[in-house]
């Protein structure tokens, strides 16, 4: 079979930061059911993407502090040390096939209702919990509270370096991360240097991205995911 030299650049490497993939096949992170709960499975299907040629494989949602729990569902953890064996071994079995692996760091906050950790939910505003009708206000952030977010995902970076990854997905994406209710002029009304204009709420994402790269950008690429559509307006009838 003659390759379509149109789609010759796809097969080309890419460099993103310091790290270069083989090709531009990116799987994109997605939850898949197994996470945390079912490591061994995980491991193995992150591994088939890698043996079927992408150039990078990614986690789904990693939730990297208690306050952002969100049990029930079955997504991976990053928490601390002892959930680094785990998504080692997605690494490995990422890096056997040639893959470079990506952790898509992961705060819910407003949304999540942290029946597991019994953390107090954080977010822009005070608001109710808003998945699964939970009965938990969540608090809103002030400085210091958006001080310590910054160095949780600061160091939650760092653990992911150690564990094997290759690259960090700043998420800022559906309108249920902590970042993109910043963004959101619907979540955030807040009336100091983090709400208001488009700036001052871009500036929490951009305080952790900086803070992202500064920490591991010398030897991790550093990816940006955000969305700009909150899909809270009907379509146009055709």
């Amino acid at each position: 079979m003659t390759r379509d030299p149109r789609y010759d650049i796809l097969f080309e490497p890419v460099k993103i930061g310091p790290v270069t993939t083989k090709n531009r096949f990116y799987q994109v992170p997605h939850c898949n059911g197994m996470g945390r709960v079912y490591p061994d499975s995980m491991i193995a299907m992150r591994g088939v993407k890698a043996e079927g040629g992408w150039g990078i494989i990614a986690t789904e949602q990693v939730d990297f502090h208690p306050t952002g729990d969100v049990t029930a569902y079955t997504e991976a953890r990053l928490w601390d040390d002892r959930d680094v064996p785990v998504l080692a071994g997605m690494c490995n079995a990422v890096h056997e096939h040639g893959g470079l692996a990506a952790v898509e760091l992961v705060h819910n906050g407003q949304d999540t209702g942290n029946i597991y950790s019994r953390e107090v939910p954080i977010g822009p505003m005070h608001r109710p919990v808003s998945w699964k009708n939970h009965p938990v206000q969540a608090r809103a952030m002030d400085l210091k509270d958006i001080r310590n977010y910054r160095r949780w995902h600061r160091n939650a970076a760092l653990r992911a370096k150690k564990t094997g990854f290759d690259c960090v997905v700043v998420y800022a994406g559906h309108d249920g991360a902590t970042p993109s209710h910043f963004l959101s002029s619907r979540h955030n009304q807040r009336i100091d240097e983090y709400g208001g204009s488009l700036e001052n709420r871009l500036r929490f994402y951009k305080d952790i991205l900086e803070d992202t790269l500064d920490a591991v950008g010398d030897k991790m690429g550093v990816i940006a995911r955000f969305a700009v559509d909150e899909m809270i307006i009907p379509p146009e009838s055709n």
